[in-house]
């Protein structure tokens, strides 16, 4: 798995992002003390379960992983000219 350039600020973006999709479609409302690890391991979840993601194999299921995952689901929802693309 190769990191990916500005990888935090596109997970930190994913994480906005998934709540937003998770909590409109009424599938959760997070808590504010909720960890960062908690909402990336609930939304990798969600979005496999609503097939917009394909699914990690199991036992490469890992933090940093579906960080990686959810960068790359929200860098394909960007402008091309975006510069966290750059």
């Amino acid at each position: 798995m190769k990191k990916m350039k500005h990888e935090a600020e596109l997970v930190k973006a994913a994480i906005l992002a998934g709540m937003k999709y998770a909590e409109g479609r009424g599938a959760v409302v997070f808590e504010p003390n909720d960890s960062a690890s908690e909402k990336i391991l609930y939304i990798y979840r969600l979005l496999v379960h609503d097939k917009v993601i394909q699914p990690l194999p199991e036992d490469q299921v890992a933090q940093q992983s579906m960080r990686h995952k959810l960068a790359i689901w929200y860098s394909r929802q960007l402008p091309k000219d975006d510069p966290l693309l750059k």
